[in-house]
């Protein structure tokens, strides 16, 4: 299923599924049930819901797609996100290159930081570069996982029983705020950095683990083209490493790292500029465009 918080006609915040047909959204009170938001669906939805909303998806049309405004899937995260730095090893390459440092091609330690997330930016809605104190904006085309059910000591072939579904997002970078202050956080998390979308696909509709193309265009233009079955760290590893020590909650997002060919990679750098549009997908999951502004 591809499930969808969007606002309807009236303005209201509602989440639903998306038809058979994927050009119309269906409200989950169709399905006889009553969440109010993503994350209450994802921590409290029973296999009995998802039943129920999978048969009105394939029986119901619902509400045109372009008679509502689509937002993004999980809009106020209610945790930072924790992405993966450097998970792809020609990433880990041209991000050396940018930074002037050796690289040997060892990467024996999973690197991982966090994103603050005010509001995640939809499908369509527009990347605030804030350009007043950034000179290097980048893009970041990266598989996103969300977790379904509270992760502790998993161990690696449990990995999969804890994972909801699956998103795209664009880890927006201020690259010249991430060197001046030599960590990610602040660089990562101006308003407006995570767009997110266009949708959340269940688990069932991905196989385990995901080895799936990913791929960033920026005018057209194609820039990074990859696959996840090339993560130095795969998702049952990261999900596995990290709920040893810490519990990870449902609805926690974990975004997996990026390939080469974002703009700090290319020589001159590409960096993106007002009016330019960026386009993120992953196969089987969908594409996540915005313009800059």
């Amino acid at each position: 299923m591809k499930l969808v918080t969007f606002q309807n006609n009236e303005g209201a915040e509602k989440i639903g599924v998306l038809s058979a047909s994927g050009k119309t959204v269906i409200p989950v009170e169709e399905a006889g049930l009553d969440f109010n938001s993503m994350q209450e669906l994802i921590c409290r939805g029973s296999q009995e819901d998802f039943r129920a909303l999978s048969k009105v998806a394939g029986e119901k049309e619902g509400c045109p797609l372009e008679d509502v405004r689509m937002l993004a899937p999980i809009p106020s995260p209610a945790q930072d996100i924790i992405c993966l730095g450097i998970n792809y090893m020609d990433h880990a390459e041209e991000s050396a290159r940018f930074k002037k440092e050796e690289f040997n091609g060892e990467r024996p330690y999973a690197v991982y930081f966090s994103k603050r997330v005010a509001k995640a930016v939809a499908d369509g809605e527009p990347i605030d570069g804030h350009f007043d104190i950034v000179d290097s904006l980048d893009y970041e085309a990266e598989l996103a996982v969300i977790i379904g059910k509270e992760a502790s000591r998993v161990s690696p072939e449990e990995a999969a029983e804890y994972v909801f579904g699956y998103t795209v997002i664009n880890d927006v970078s201020a690259r010249n705020i991430q060197m001046r202050h030599k960590q990610w956080y602040f660089g990562k998390s101006l308003d407006g950095f995570t767009p997110m979308g266009p949708w959340i696909v269940t688990r069932d509709e991905i196989n385990w683990p995901p080895k799936l193309r990913i791929w960033s265009r920026v005018n057209g233009e194609l820039r990074q083209e990859s696959n996840t079955s090339l993560l130095i760290f795969d998702i049952p590893f990261v999900i596995s490493e990290l709920s040893q020590g810490m519990t990870l909650l449902p609805g926690t997002i974990i975004s997996m790292g990026t390939p080469a060919g974002v703009g700090m990679g290319f020589e001159p750098p590409k960096f993106l500029s007002s009016g330019d549009i960026v386009e993120c997908g992953v196969e089987n999951i969908g594409v996540l465009t915005n313009p800059v502004k």
